[in-house]
């Protein structure tokens, strides 16, 4: 009786365990990737804060943050060729009134999201009035800046690059050069002198920096503006490319076809390497938070002068991104917009590693397309554009730090100033490139627009980096709910259209490969590993024109 008694309970227990076991093993197959994301996340920020008690010196920063160094040069090296295969391939396989029609929609609905979010931004900055804890430094760094008009020029000029290959890795920049004006030096015997030394910049050796010595009186200094460039990939210029070859190839039919199917490979060969790559994120993260850690200042001292700022742009961002943009995605799909959230927790997890929405495009790309269902023809589109010109946590962010600096000089903005920062930071924003701390270079256009100092922009430099990381998640997860909208809008338009009835072609009983990526219109057909492949080996394409 006892033997039968333990026989039975180690048989319920084993069954216990074996389903155990199969319950871990599904979540570990749906969630893995995710919960080790998470992890490594929480042990960057444990790990970083441990190591600064170890004062360790620049070089062995360098050393200990090299795996996320190497994690980010991995998401950048797939930009440049995810951009123009989804671009090109998506909208070549659309119909031109379907893809007018998607980009009117998406373009109003990104303008419109990034006005709300300048707006919040704006409500809270004057209502929680973050300028009044903070104190402004004795002495300013005195940096030269770009005018607000030769910034709008630079972002015109990057729309239509004049090198294309040079457009991947670098882009147009005005570089500003001092010009003295020296007055006659005296012939009076006995008087020494003055000289003028040009010293290199820290941050930009290609600027150098006046140092005066016994200069009586002080010299008239002019500024000369000269063109340049600078080491980032011209995003804005390759997807306006991309888009604009995407529309001609639609139109060309058959014959644009062959580059038709050259990008769709390309892009599925991208997105297989993601889907490869993705495990060395959760060992890159680490190191890459942790090391951002190590660099920081002293956050006490940070956290007396500017953690009220902090606590403004957090709290508009989480209003904007967890309240008013899930409410919209409600009105609009009638879906539960926090399951549609979950499927790219993966993306946002890597936008706050990587801080930068270009470098999380391909993440954020597979997670709509395998965790949310994303048409592939919506996100092709919807994404790249995105992530070039969607920046609501940018435009908010900007809006709250011009009017923080503008308390912190005891400024007083009327409305039609406010109002002002609220156009020119959507504006801003839309310019602002998708890589870290983008958002200091387009907040002098906000900053000109209303006559503050843009020298006072290096009193939020000490906390940006932590800021532009929340920021950073904000763009993406507004990218990936207006991927979920523009589906819901356009669903009639991208819906399978029964083919047309040809009894004079034979080709109509061979099944497409891939259906809704080339489009009826066209009449190509294309078979992949069909019963000519099993039978000789041997792979055809047969195209119907």
């Amino acid at each position: 009786m006892w033997e039968r008694a333990r026989a039975a309970l180690l048989g319920s227990l084993s069954m216990g365990s074996a389903r155990l076991w199969v319950r871990i093993r599904a979540f570990w197959h749906r969630n893995g990737l995710l919960t080790l994301s998470m992890l490594s996340v929480a042990t960057g920020c444990l790990l970083g804060f441990l190591l600064r008690a170890l004062e360790l010196t620049e070089l062995e920063k360098q050393y200990f943050s090299f795996p996320g160094e190497l994690l980010m040069r991995m998401l950048k090296m797939l930009i440049l060729p995810l951009i123009t295969s989804s671009l090109m391939s998506g909208l070549a396989t659309m119909e031109p009134r379907a893809c007018g029609k998607m980009g009117v929609i998406t373009i109003t609905y990104y303008l419109w999201t990034t006005f709300m979010a300048v707006t919040i931004g704006i409500i809270l900055v004057v209502s929680i009035h973050p300028g009044v804890a903070a104190q402004k430094e004795d002495y300013s760094a005195g940096k030269v800046v770009l005018s607000s008009a030769d910034a709008l020029l630079d972002l015109i000029r990057n729309m239509f690059p004049s090198n294309l290959v040079e457009a991947s890795f670098q882009q147009y920049r005005t570089v500003i050069v001092p010009v003295v004006k020296s007055p006659r030096f005296p012939t009076i015997p006995g008087k020494s002198l003055s000289f003028i030394y040009f010293a290199p910049d820290e941050e930009n050796p290609e600027i150098h920096r006046p140092v005066f010595l016994e200069l009586t009186p002080s010299p008239e200094m002019t500024y000369r503006t000269l063109p340049g460039t600078s080491n980032e990939m011209n995003v804005l210029g390759i997807v306006i490319f991309s888009a604009t070859i995407g529309l001609l190839l639609g139109k060309m039919g058959e014959r644009g076809a062959p580059l038709v199917n050259v990008c769709q490979c390309l892009n599925e060969a991208v997105m297989k390497i993601v889907s490869m790559a993705v495990w060395y994120f959760p060992f890159g993260i680490v190191f890459l938070i942790a090391g951002k850690i190590l660099e920081m200042e002293d956050p006490s001292v940070t956290g007396q002068k500017l953690g009220l700022y902090a606590i403004t742009v957090v709290s508009g961002l989480a209003i904007h991104g967890l309240v008013l943009l899930p409410l919209l995605f409600i009105l609009i799909t009638k879906k539960n917009p926090y399951a549609f959230i979950k499927g790219i927790l993966q993306a946002l997890l890597i936008a706050l590693a990587t801080s930068s929405s270009s470098a999380t495009l391909p993440i954020t790309l597979k997670c709509l397309l395998e965790n949310n269902g994303i048409d592939r023809r919506v996100a092709r589109f919807v994404l790249p554009v995105g992530a070039t010109i969607n920046m609501d946590g940018t435009a908010l962010y900007e809006a709250v730090a011009a009017i923080f600096i503008a308390q912190v000089n005891e400024y007083d903005l009327d409305l039609g100033q406010i109002v002002t920062i609220s156009i020119t930071a959507t504006a801003a924003s839309i310019g602002a490139a998708g890589i870290p701390q983008s958002g200091l270079v387009t907040m002098v256009i906000v900053l000109t627009s209303v006559g503050l100092p843009t020298a006072d922009i290096t009193l939020i430099i000490a906390v940006d980096w932590a800021l532009d990381r929340f920021r950073t998640m904000t763009n993406v997860l507004g990218d990936a709910l207006a991927a979920g909208i523009i589906q819901h809008v356009c669903e009639k338009d991208f819906a399978p259209k029964p083919p047309k009835q040809d009894t004079a072609s034979d080709t109509d009983k061979f099944p497409s490969a891939e259906p809704p990526l080339l489009h009826p219109k066209d009449n190509v057909i294309q078979l992949l590993e069909d019963t000519l492949f099993e039978q000789m080996g041997v792979h055809y394409n047969i195209c119907q024109v």
